[in-house]
């Protein structure tokens, strides 16, 4: 039984899926993997089925109804990976943005004391390769805005390549979770900054998709403007639920 759950949230990601899998559970170190997928009408569960039938003790699925944003799907993992009593449980995207290497690394940081560990484009400079100028501005530009409002110090705080310890999540009132898109990775982060877990930043390189396509939108970076400031208005004056 590993002690790592690597939960990949997934819509149509049937160019990538196998692939991601492949490379997780190839690593040295035992990590076992969830994906969670809403219903993607190009057969991305069907080929994770197929995966399963070959490695059945160390790759899961977790199927939904719709498309229900990325937060509600992470949750959704989340509490499986809570029930059945994983000890580390990281957040990867399934398009080969977070190197898969760079587990281990985020794995080893929080056994050594950290209590969430994030892989970080902007903890030394800008590491992020392949995005247009427009994207890595918007990328940063959001990360300092959150630096301001929330008063947390972390370079990316809408960072989706995440481990958090089973006790940080068991503390969170998951339910009260209000964002699902771009804006979810900032108030789980600030969730946990509240409850002062120890959050440290693994710098790591980020790389644009090669294959499928983006699931970035106005709307979410809506989300993540106007629910920053609302999240810490909130915060303010209820402090019990988080």
């Amino acid at each position: 039984m590993s002690d790592s759950l690597v939960i990949i949230p997934t819509y149509n990601e049937i160019e990538n899926i196998e692939a991601i899998i492949d490379a997780v559970l190839l690593l040295k170190k035992d990590f076992h993997v969830l994906v969670v997928d809403d219903n993607s009408p190009d057969g991305t569960a069907q080929k994770v089925r197929e995966k399963m039938t070959q490695t059945p003790d160390s790759l899961f699925l977790e199927v939904r109804k719709e498309k229900s944003g990325l937060g509600t799907a992470y949750i959704h993992g989340f509490k499986w990976a809570i029930a059945r009593k994983y000890d580390y449980i990281f957040e990867m995207d399934a398009d080969f943005s977070h190197d898969p290497t760079d587990l281990s690394r985020l794995y080893r940081a929080c056994v050594n004391g950290a209590d969430v560990s994030v892989g970080s484009r902007y903890k030394k400079g800008v590491n992020v390769v392949d995005w247009p100028l427009y994207r890595v501005l918007l990328s940063y530009g959001a990360s300092f805005y959150v630096k301001v409002i929330t008063g947390m110090r972390v370079h990316d705080p809408t960072a989706g390549f995440v481990c958090y310890k089973r006790e940080v999540l068991e503390n969170i009132d998951l339910d009260s979770i209000r964002f699902i898109g771009y804006a979810f990775q900032i108030e789980m982060k600030f969730r946990a900054y509240l409850k002062n877990y120890q959050i440290e930043e693994v710098s790591i390189i980020f790389r644009d998709r090669v294959k499928g396509k983006s699931k970035m939108s106005s709307s979410i970076v809506s989300e993540a403007i106007w629910g920053v400031f609302m999240m810490k208005v909130r915060s303010m004056f209820q402090k019990s639920r988080f």
